[in-house]
Order: structure tokens, then C-alpha cells, then sequence
């Protein structure tokens, strides 16, 4: 007579099903403490400068280029630049010299931002560009082919507004530019004099009137690129 009996095989279910129980439970119990940890040093350092990176377009325009930027004036003292106006265009390629402009996009130029102010004296015009990229090394890499010395090409394009005392800013205007880089942002200046006159046409080179829009550059790269730790202690934020 054959033995029918099931027994063993329920002794091996049972096991399996204690087992399988058990590593339910830890990993329930894994995935409970993942969820309830509060970030890592490493993780809070990475959500900083994701957050730098997404201010080109998650800033206010007037919050990336002030109404007003203080210098230092070339007779010494404080003065300050005013806000002409604001572009609204963001396409990499035409805010550059054509040059420049293939080196963004190798670099994965996402967007470049300008604005054109006037020095406290209404002589000189300066146009600050954002140029936005994916990381620093990327930018670091596009920042070459800007010229160092102060020439002005290849380099960011001026933006004129008509009606204003900016309306004559064109290209051929252009007689300074600059170039600063912080974490994954390019701040690029172009300068020119107010009446218009294109470059070759001025007579007496003088550099030094032109030197305070590296400043004006240098306070908005700044503010843009200056790392800022999430608060999980802070009222509203959520970590």
C-alpha cells in the first residue's frame, strides 16, 4: 500500500513561508528606515548645486539682473549702473559671435540670458549676458574661446532698445568685453559708448572707462552661482 501522506512537502511549504515572512520583514524594515532618514551630507550637497544650476530660469529676471549694480568709479568712489531693459530671447546662437556661439552649443549651451545697463555718468553702455550649462566643467570648456585680454570679439552681442538711450547699441559699437565663470555659468559683458560711434571710428582707445563692467559681472555671477545648503530645519522646506 502506498504511503499518501503530505507532510514533508507541508513541512517544506511551512519553512519556505517563514522564511519568505522574515525577508519581508527586514526589508520592509530597510526600506522604512530609507524612507524616514534624513539626507546624507553627500545628497544635501548635490540638491545645492542642482539648485544652482536651475536659476537661469527659475529666478526672476530682475532678480538675476537688479535695476542697479554698484561699481567702483574710475575717479574713485561708489556709483552705480541702471537697468536699461531686460531681453526677453534666450537662444544661445544669436546672443554670440558665430564663433563663440559653436562652442556654447559643443558645450550644451541651455539658454543665455541679457540685459543692458547705462554707468552713472550716461556715457557707457554695457550689455551682461547668463550664459547657462550643464556643469562646471562644461562651462569651464566654453569659457576659452572668449577672449581674455578685453577685446570684445568673438563674444556676447549687445542688446539695443529702441526708444531708449540704449537704441543705438549694435555690434559694430562694441569696443570691451569680459568673461567670468563660477560653477556651471558663463557671465560675459560687451561695452560701447552711448553715442553710437563704432569702434574703429573712435579715436583714443581708453580701456579704462570700460573696466566696470567686470564688476557689474562679477556681483550677478555671484549671486547666481553661490551654493546654498537646504535648511531641512527651516519652516516650509521639506526634506
Amino acid at each position: 500500500m502506498t504511503d499518501a501522506r503530505p507532510w514533508p512537502a507541508l513541512v517544506v511549504a511551512s519553512a519556505l513561508t517563514v522564511v519568505c515572512a522574515a525577508a519581508a520583514g527586514v526589508a520592509a524594515s530597510v526600506a522604512g528606515a530609507e524612507l524616514s532618514r534624513g539626507p546624507t551630507a553627500a545628497e544635501l550637497a548635490g540638491a545645492a548645486r542642482q539648485e544652482v544650476g536651475e536659476r537661469w530660469r527659475t529666478w526672476e529676471a530682475g532678480e538675476i539682473f537688479p535695476a542697479s549694480l554698484p561699481y567702483s568709479a574710475e575717479q574713485g568712489g561708489r556709483e552705480r549702473a541702471t537697468r536699461v531693459g531686460i531681453s526677453p530671447r534666450t537662444g544661445c546662437p544669436e546672443a554670440v559671435d558665430r564663433q563663440a556661439a559653436r562652442a556654447l552649443t559643443r558645450n550644451g549651451c541651455k539658454g543665455v540670458l541679457r540685459a543692458t545697463y547705462i554707468d552713472a555718468l550716461q556715457g557707457v553702455l554695457v550689455t551682461v549676458g547668463v550664459v547657462a550649462l550643464p556643469d562646471e566643467s562644461r562651462a569651464a570648456r566654453a569659457k576659452s574661446v572668449f577672449p581674455q585680454g578685453g577685446k570684445p570679439v568673438p563674444g556676447l552681442r549687445p542688446v539695443a532698445f529702441s526708444g531708449t538711450v540704449a537704441d543705438r547699441f549694435t555690434t559694430s559699437v562694441r569696443q570691451a568685453g569680459s568673461v567670468r565663470q563660477a560653477g556651471p555659468y558663463l557671465v560675459l559683458t560687451t561695452s560701447g559708448q552711448v553715442d553710437g560711434r563704432p569702434a574703429h571710428a573712435v579715436g583714443e582707445q581708453r580701456p579704462t572707462i570700460f573696466a566696470f563692467a567686470a564688476e557689474l559681472s562679477e556681483r550677478v555671477l555671484a549671486e547666481l552661482s553661490e551654493p546654498r545648503m537646504p535648511d531641512c530645519a527651516a519652516a516650509g522646506f521639506r526634506c
